[in-house]
Order: C-alpha cells, then structure tokens, then sequence
C-alpha cells in the first residue's frame, strides 16, 4: 500500500502520464515513418527538427521566464542532439540495412536497464537493486513482444550503439532540466541537430528534394508530434520520476508497436507477444513503486 498524501501521488500520476505518452506516440509512429521511406533521410530530419525548434521556440517566446543557457549548458546541449537526435537516426538507418527490426528493437530495448544503472551513477548516487530488477523484467517483456530476427556483425554493433544513443538523449539532458526545463532542452537540442544534420548532407552529398503531400504531412507530424509533444512530455516525465524510473517506460514502446500493427494492419498479436506485454506490465507496476530521490518541479 502507498502511503504518500494523494497531492503527491497526482503530480507522481502527471509523470506517469507523460512517460506513456511519450511511449504511445514513439510506439504508434511507425505508421507516420513508413510514408518517408523513400525521402532522402538527412533532409527529413533537418526538415523535421526544423519545424520542431521553429514550435518550441514560439512557446519559450511567449513564456514569461527568460532563461539562457550557459556555455556549459551549450555543451550539453549540443550532446543531446548529436548523440540523441543525429546519431540515433543515422544508426538506426544503418543498422537496418544489416539486422531484421525485431533484433534492433530487441537490443534497444534495453535501455529501461542501462538507465536504471546509469542515471543514478550520473547523480553519484548507487542504483536501486529493486529498480535495477523492475527494469530487467521489463526489457525480457520487451523482447518478447519484439520477437526474434537475423543480423550479421554489422547490424549487432550499430544496434548497440542505437542503445547508447537512446540512452544519452536522456542522459545528457537530465541535469539540464531543472533550470532550463523540458520545453527549453527540448527546443535547443532540436535547433543544434539541423546544421549537423546539414553538415552531413554535405559530406555525403545527399541532394533534397520537394516533398510529396504525403511526405510533407508525415514531416510535419514527426515534427510537430513526435518531436514536439513526445520530447517535453519525456523530458517532464524524466524530470518528475528521475531518470532511472522514468526510463523503465520505454519498454512500452513496443507494446504501443503491437497495438497499432493491430488496429491497422490488422496483425494478430502471437501468444507470445501477449505473454510479453503482461511482463512488461508487471516490470512497470514494480518499478513505479520504488522509491526514489525527490525531484524538484522543472519549468516549462
């Protein structure tokens, strides 16, 4: 039984909220990504994050806080886009030409237990075994439901540098969270990923090209959405929950995944698969009832 006062409970519940909405968009996107397959992949992600920084700086102009990130932030910042926004994208792309997507999704996966025992460490604080367990059960349910798949040597290094990346999107902007706040981290990190992304447009000499109406729309729902929406509503979860409890929850990503292949493409889930959202869930119960440091109220 949870003893804490039910105003504390409802602010705990708000981040809960906003880490399984953050799964639910990145679970049920796929759909949305499948239209820019054929789009020159450096030029949609500068398009996307353009529209992004574009959205979160209009919301920072009309807040009344003016806060600027220091040098040091900068840095920070600048690592978020490049490991989490730019490198994550050009490893998932190439880990895909060499790995099936359930063996990519399965060792992505399991960034719930890289961040249970890497975000403490980061605040010199010693992982919570209970959690550490909590996260490892969610990332067997997470394999489950994934399934099994092929990949040759290539595959396997560039989905484990996949993991490292989604992992250092979190990493990296934890600390800057409590001053700057979600909507800010967010809205810097996007803008720093589009000269990078530029950059690599050039050296790969990679050619954009006008949009189809179906591209141009699933651009702007990947900017607007997926970007926008998912990257505050993650950073306010991670700020909320802390780091490592906050990241148990991206073993819903694939849950999310089975549902939507599903409702739209009609796909039956196997018993397996039903076996491994049940661990995930049960991984996720566990988890929410660790106790964690207190976490002050990031600004918006």
């Amino acid at each position: 039984m949870d003893h804490r006062s039910p105003s504390v409970l409802a602010v705990i519940n708000r981040y809960v909220a906003m880490c399984v909405t953050t799964s639910a968009i990145l679970g049920g996107s796929f759909t949305v990504s499948r239209e820019i397959l054929s789009y020159p992949a450096l030029s949609g992600q500068a398009m996307r994050y353009s529209v992004a920084a574009l959205a979160l700086f209009a919301v920072v102009a009309a807040g009344r806080r003016r806060v600027r990130p220091t040098a040091r932030e900068f840095v920070r910042l600048a690592a978020v886009a490049a490991t989490g926004l730019v490198a994550f994208n050009l490893l998932l792309l190439f880990s895909l030409r060499h790995a099936d997507p359930a063996v990519v999704g399965t060792i992505v996966g399991g960034s719930p237990l890289l961040l249970a025992l890497l975000g403490p460490l980061q605040e010199g604080r010693r992982p919570a075994l209970r959690l550490v367990a909590s996260a490892s059960v969610v990332v067997v349910g997470a394999a489950l439901v994934q399934g099994g798949g092929s990949a040759d040597a290539y595959g396997i290094l560039g989905a484990l540098g996949l993991l490292v990346a989604e992992a250092a999107f979190s990493l990296f902007a934890a600390p800057l969270l409590p001053r700057l706040g979600a909507v800010r981290v967010s809205a810097w990190s996007t803008a720093l990923a589009v000269p990078m992304l530029v950059l690599g447009m050039a050296a790969t000499g990679e050619a954009p090209r006008t949009p189809t109406a179906a591209e141009a729309g699933s651009l702007l729902f990947l900017g607007l959405v997926l970007t926008v929406l998912a990257f505050v509503a993650w950073y306010t979860g991670v700020n909320g929950l802390g780091i490592e409890r906050a990241g148990v929850f991206v073993g819903l990503v694939p849950v999310f995944a089975l549902l939507t292949l599903a409702a739209v493409d009609g796909v039956v889930p196997q018993p397996l698969q039903v076996a491994g959202v049940l661990v995930v869930t049960g991984g996720l119960v566990a988890g929410l009832r660790v106790r964690t440091p207190a976490r002050s109220l990031a600004p918006t």
